[in-house]
């Protein structure tokens, strides 16, 4: 099988110290997140979990915690066949009153990256939606409304 990645951007009016925060602190991750939170000290090396209704969705590895600036992690991928890693990298880029956000998600494969029309599966379709909401939760103080 060959591996594939993933990457999104998008420009939120906002400081890297907000977004930091809001991509490290449980409060925040729940409320953009649908109701998933990290839970981790954030320590190169240390492990994390993202976890919703006492159950673990993912966990992983921190790999980098650059504050304000990079996070990166290794990211369980659960299927069918078991269970494998990936890695998540997110990088922030200040520009004025705005800041980059690119998420990189590594070493996927192709049947991660979902083609299904109208449906929120696949990473590439789930990255969007819980990044659209981070934005709007950060530049408005709510989440988009449910569909």
């Amino acid at each position: 099988m060959s591996s594939t990645s993933f990457v999104y951007a998008t420009y939120i009016a906002t400081t890297p110290e907000k977004l930091w925060a809001a991509l490290t602190s449980s409060e925040f991750t729940r409320q953009y997140f649908f109701g998933s939170e990290f839970v981790s000290d954030w320590q190169v090396g240390s492990g994390f979990q993202l976890e919703r209704n006492g159950k673990i969705d993912h966990h992983g590895e921190v790999l980098v915690y650059d504050p304000y600036r990079l996070l990166s992690m290794t990211w369980s991928v659960k299927d069918d066949e078991g269970e494998r890693v990936s890695k998540v990298t997110y990088e922030l880029t200040p520009l004025n009153e705005t800041v980059k956000l690119t998420l990189l998600h590594e070493d996927l494969l192709d049947k991660d990256i979902r083609k299904d029309e109208g449906k929120i599966v696949g990473f590439n379709n789930g990255w969007p939606v819980i990044l659209s909401n981070l934005k709007s939760l950060l530049e408005t103080g709510k989440t988009l409304p449910a569909f």
